[in-house]
């Protein structure tokens, strides 16, 4: 069977066409090949680098040297425990606590009586000035601390060799009227004067104890 006039006519237009192409297509992979080979080959014959090659190294950096740290170790780790003892010993000091300051019974005395020298007579003034007149007599006569009546205070008065028949009996005379002004319901017409009587009293109290101690020291031996 022959084709017909209108086939053979497409079959040879497509042969021509296939045959104009690949002419082409040839020459445009030769142009890009050729594009490439001047894209490389140009810069490396002008010296320049091309995108596929190494940039040029940095020049090594010279050696570090030591940190502080490094060079002053030992002598920042002495210093540091030569500060810890310091602050040690000064913070034991500081925070000890202080020997309380123990004044002379009379002194004490005469600055307990002072405190209560604004306040008015009445009986809890009166019993104040007796318990600060008593205590200063037990301090300096060494008596144990316990308490005692206002009779067997002023029995162990009389008793004692240093105290003398005289001051005892002044000394007596006082507590018993304090003990009298502290219950008696009536306030007494003239002011009792415990705090001034009590500084005279504590001041008898000295000469007699200086008087006492003195003499066995007047007798010849």
């Amino acid at each position: 069977m022959n084709p017909s006039p209108r086939n053979a006519t497409i079959c040879a237009r497509k042969s021509l066409t296939a045959t104009t192409r690949q002419p082409c297509r040839l020459a445009k992979r030769g142009f890009c090949l050729g594009g490439l080979a001047a894209g490389y080959l140009v810069p490396l014959a002008l010296g320049q680098p091309t995108s596929n090659s190494l940039p040029a190294l940095i020049p090594a950096y010279g050696e570090l040297p030591p940190t502080f740290w490094e060079l002053h170790q030992q002598t920042i780790i002495v210093l540091s425990f030569a500060g810890l003892a310091v602050m040690f010993l000064f913070l034991r000091t500081w925070l000890k606590p202080r020997p309380p300051v123990v004044l002379p019974p009379e002194v004490a005395a005469r600055q307990a009586l002072a405190a209560l020298a604004s306040r008015r007579e009445d009986g809890k003034l009166l019993s104040e000035v007796s318990q600060i007149l008593r205590r200063y007599v037990s301090t300096t006569l060494s008596w144990p601390a316990r308490e005692m009546t206002t009779a067997e205070f002023c029995a162990a008065l009389g008793a004692h060799e240093k105290v003398g028949a005289e001051l005892a009996a002044a000394l007596t005379r006082f507590l018993r009227e304090c003990d009298e002004q502290k219950f008696c319901p009536v306030p007494a017409a003239t002011p009792f004067q415990a705090i001034a009587r009590a500084e005279s009293l504590i001041a008898l109290t000295e000469q007699q104890l200086i008087k006492a101690n003195q003499a066995p020291e007047s007798v010849p031996s």
